[in-house]
């Protein structure tokens, strides 16, 4: 049987867990998402998108494709952008033109469903 202090060092370990928030500047929604957010789309974009697609999102050569004019980025509702960025484009996907994975999420984990909205806002307010 376990030590009653024990049970509360590991009760203090797992709420000291909890509160960190898996590391997003923004808790999880916890009901529907809304729609997206420019502001907030372009705060995510130069946090996580930039380093490779350009902080004018006219891409970089060698790294991301300029998704500013886009007419695939165009083409998507945000829902769809959003889907698309939330799984990336590996390159053994045919549609991958430029011979480099596309990282889900941008490469950053830490991005929840919403924030992923906001992006997709964002981009779509450049075309």
């Amino acid at each position: 049987m376990a030590r009653p202090t024990t049970f509360i060092a590991a009760l203090v370990v797992a709420l000291a867990v909890a509160a960190c928030g898996g590391g997003t500047s923004e808790p999880a929604p916890t009901g529907p998402l809304g729609p997206g957010d420019i502001e907030r789309g372009q705060a995510v974009y130069k946090s996580t998108c930039q380093s490779c697609h350009g902080g004018d999102a006219t891409g970089i050569s060698g790294l991301g494709k300029a998704l500013k004019g886009s007419e695939f980025v165009a083409s998507l509702t945000e829902v769809e952008l959003a889907e698309f960025v939330k799984a990336g484009r590996p390159t053994s996907d045919p549609a991958n033109t430029t011979g480099l994975d596309m990282p889900a999420k941008g490469g950053n984990p830490s991005l929840n469903d919403q924030q992923l909205r906001d992006v997709a806002a964002y981009l779509r307010s450049l075309n």
